[in-house]
């Protein structure tokens, strides 16, 4: 069984702010940072320091893009299906405001020219039961999805950023969604925020598929069919959550794929994502697995 990732490679300008800028303010950064970033390079980079093999697929441009191929190299992750382009590189603009909160503006540059032939000859060299990662911050994820159900593939889809792209998609392909409450209620059409609530309307939608709904500081909940498991999150200072989400989605996908028990999977995947919004920027305050395993860390009650 192999792990393919589809996603996004971005180069992210983090600006450290006092507050985030309102319209017609100008202000000064206190820093800034030039690193590797995009939903899809976090998670590939999780997945990785989880201890999984993975294979990114994706876009980046030739004249800048290169350090992304070496920094997923360096974490091991496979990068033979990562395409140099003419078209710049992805990139994000991020404000880390004092409190490690964050806001963040994307250009998908080379993330949205996957053409349907790059697609067919990544996806050739996988077969069932494999896993595929997907993110929305690249194009024609609505194909990939397709081509990926029709070989038996089994489909973990991160719905970030919501888009109409997402109504595209035949989202009763998916296997397991991991998702926020606001996707979650994008998704099901409802303003509901209330965990059990979204769980049912995503259950009643997706009545075969795994749901994992990441609820911030009030932790995570699984369903599928009958049962539920839910874990909170751990104490620790929070420098910077950008990377939060995908680290919690690689070390889930990672445990999953060593048949790891959903709550395992739940605590070592909110540990690591607890230890990462104790860190400045993204892919670099991914923890490694030993790191996890080995952190002592104080339940929030």
């Amino acid at each position: 069984m192999k792990i393919l990732n589809f996603g996004s490679l971005n180069i992210d300008y983090v600006y450290a702010v006092d507050h985030f800028i309102r319209p017609g303010e100008t202000k000064a950064a206190t820093s800034r940072d030039c690193i590797a970033g995009g939903k899809g390079l976090n998670q590939s980079i999780a997945l990785a320091r989880a201890g999984a093999e993975v294979f990114h697929a994706g876009s980046i441009g030739k004249t800048d893009g290169l350090f992304l191929k070496n920094f997923l190299k360096k974490n091991k992750v496979d990068i033979s299906f990562v395409r140099e382009t003419d078209y710049a590189t992805g990139h994000t603009i991020i404000q880390v405001d004092k409190t490690g909160n964050n806001c963040i503006l994307l250009y998908g540059g080379a993330n949205i020219h996957n053409s349907p032939e790059f697609i067919d000859m990544v996806l050739k060299d996988f077969t069932a039961d494999d896993f595929i990662v997907l993110q929305n911050e690249i194009n024609n994820v609505p194909y990939i999805i397709e081509e990926a159900h029709k070989k038996g593939m089994k489909i973990f889809f991160n719905p970030s950023p919501i888009t109409d792209t997402v109504e595209k998609i035949n989202l009763s392909y998916i296997d397991c969604f991991l998702l926020n409450e606001i996707e979650a209620g994008d998704i099901c059409r409802t303003d509901e925020t209330a965990a059990d609530p979204l769980l049912d309307s995503l259950q009643k939608k997706f009545p075969g598929a795994e749901i994992v709904l990441t609820l911030g500081k009030k932790g995570v909940i699984y369903a599928k069919g009958s049962s539920r498991y839910s874990h909170g999150i751990y104490d620790t200072p929070v420098v910077d959550t950008t990377a939060a989400g995908d680290t919690f989605t690689g070390y889930y996908i990672a445990c999953s794929s060593k048949g790891y028990s959903i709550e395992d999977s739940l605590r070592l995947a909110s540990v690591a994502s607890s230890l990462s919004v104790s860190q400045k920027g993204a892919a670099p305050s991914i923890p490694v697995l030993a790191e996890v395993q080995t952190a002592k860390l104080k339940p929030v009650s």
